[in-house]
């Protein structure tokens, strides 16, 4: 027998659902996992910023007020995991598809757990480049199973809006972290910045365990004994991009034409080779070549690449700039650069909501060209304009990753089959640490080469042919972006009217003929279960 809408049968339903039915449940997910996303990401930039102190600390360095100090073997803390992040991404992502992202998840951030111990405690350089390296190793697998879990619980149209609070997170933990991060250090030392990140880690796994989906995607998982993972295809990737981001990241220093820098190169394309001929074979791959082949995942990876490529490029830039050009300190530069990722994270949630209306693309293409816009204003900056301009180009970077980052994701993301979307979410991150190692190495390269010797620009020009460098690979991204189709929501739509119809129907008295009433629980609509529209 059928009562009211909102009578007693159907709240008790309610009531007896368990969280994971909740209309709310996708935001639940999206909070939990932005947790974890916050305690891997908030020590990134203050650790940088702390590579001297750190030296010195582990009596790796005899260092004496006032003396220069050579950290290039304490760099490796910040280059090794960079290093394993891009060879182990494509595997993370495949793991997570082939064996539940919510059990890849909470095993990286336990293990996350122990590498914060072994950094806090680390008696030496040695252990604590190992344990950071750990660290990015882990980073992958975390970085790529959250990402998946986020999208997999909210509909294509949506995952805009959950990728504006990611990329607000993404940016803005860094910045949370050179605030808490500095006194931390100038008051107990760097290891408390591990000592600090332990708990936010143990709150961030108990609330997944608590709340996370098994999965993102409708795969069936592999059950135990059974390996469907291409472990040929994962390592011919990781080979090429460990290679390639090796051959970046030591160019600088070895010289680009060095033996070293050339074979790095060498071994990446042929690795590349390699995983074509295996990825064609496989019967699982670990990355499925027929989406090279869509203009949705092509285009956006191509804006996100170039787009970080400037982005980062400049950032790292900036206060060489701000220190040798306007003589800033260390500390000033670091505070005035600080508008950047201020802005990012601000405008991204927004930028997320109002690409629902006005679709990815339109984002895309004002987001690029804004991060366009600033290399330009860099390079127009001077002596003679003084910092304010400096602070204008950091202002529009933070507004054109800003808008343009959660439409680029997203429309990269709706590409992807649900049972690949831990594939979607590294092959993103990956191509971004690939556009940010090659950003940051080449604008420095350029600006060094540019402002050393007799025939060099000189000092200020040498900077302004670095912006400009990036400024004409993010118009790449430009390009790229204009080329990229914007999610269809017209069904989208329909469906959230009904919704909100049927919303309406708890609060009012039910209409003849339109709403049906409740049978055996269930909302009918004309003969039609509605009950799962969210």
């Amino acid at each position: 027998m059928s009562g009211p809408v909102g009578g007693p049968g159907a709240r008790l339903r309610r009531a007896g659902a368990g969280p994971r039915e909740s209309r709310r449940y996708r935001w639940w997910v999206l909070w939990v996992v932005l947790a974890g996303l916050l305690g891997t990401n908030i020590l990134f930039t203050v650790f940088v910023v702390a590579l001297p102190t750190v030296a010195c600390g582990l009596g790796h360095l005899q260092c004496r007020p006032g003396q220069n100090v050579n950290i290039s073997t304490v760099t490796w803390v910040v280059t090794g995991p960079m290093l394993a992040f891009g060879v182990v991404a494509p595997l993370a992502g495949k793991a997570g598809d082939l064996w539940g992202h919510r059990r890849l998840y909470l095993i990286g951030l336990a293990c996350e757990i122990a590498v914060a111990v072994a950094s806090a405690t680390a008696p030496d350089v040695g252990v604590l480049i190992v344990a950071r390296t750990l660290g990015g190793l882990l980073g992958a697998s975390i970085g790529a199973a959250s990402m998946a879990l986020v999208l997999g619980v909210f509909s294509k149209e949506d995952r805009v809006k959950a990728l504006g609070w990611w990329s607000m997170v993404g940016a803005g933990g860094p910045v949370l972290g050179v605030a808490v991060g500095g006194p931390l250090i100038e008051h107990f030392g760097w290891r408390w910045l591990f000592v600090v990140q332990i708990p936010i880690l143990l709150l961030a796994l108990a609330l997944a365990a608590a709340v996370l989906p098994a999965r993102a995607g409708d795969r069936p998982r592999a059950e135990r004994g059974e390996s469907r993972m291409d472990w040929s295809g994962a390592a011919a990737i990781g080979t090429a991009v460990g290679a390639f981001l090796f051959a970046l990241n030591r160019g600088p220093d070895w010289g680009w034409a060095s033996p070293g820098v050339l074979g790095s190169f060498a071994v990446a394309a042929g690795a590349g080779v390699v995983f074509r001929l295996v990825e064609a074979r496989a019967r699982e791959p670990v990355f499925p070549l027929h989406y090279l082949g869509r203009r949705n995942f092509v285009f956006p990876i191509v804006a996100q690449t170039t787009a970080n490529f400037a982005y980062l490029g400049a950032f790292f830039l900036a206060p060489l700039l701000l220190e040798t050009v306007f003589g800033y300190g260390v500390g000033a530069s670091g505070y005035l650069s600080l508008p950047r990722p201020i802005v990012f994270s601000a405008l991204a949630p927004i930028a997320g909501y109002v690409a629902v209306r006005i679709g990815e693309r339109t984002s895309a293409v004002v987001g690029t060209s804004a991060v366009v816009g600033s290399m330009v204003v860099f390079a127009l900056a001077g002596r003679g304009t003084g910092v304010a301009l400096v602070e204008v180009a950091f202002v529009l970077s933070g507004i054109g990753l800003g808008v343009a980052s959660p439409s680029l994701s997203s429309t990269v993301a709706n590409e992807f089959a649900d049972e690949d979307l831990g594939t979607a979410s590294a092959s993103q991150q990956l191509m971004n640490q690939v556009g940010t190692v090659a950003g940051i190495q080449v604008m420095e390269t350029v600006q060094a080469a540019a402002g050393r010797g007799r025939h060099g620009f000189g000092l200020l020009p040498s900077f302004h042919l670095a912006y400009l460098v990036g400024g004409g690979v993010a118009l790449v991204g430009v390009a790229s972006a204009a080329l990229l189709r914007s999610t269809d929501r017209s069904g989208h739509r329909a469906a959230l009217d009904l919704r909100e119809a049927l919303d309406a129907t708890e609060r009012s008295p039910v209409v003849p003929g339109e709403i049906g009433g409740v049978v055996g629980g269930e909302i009918v609509v004309r003969g039609t279960d509605v009950n799962a529209l969210d």
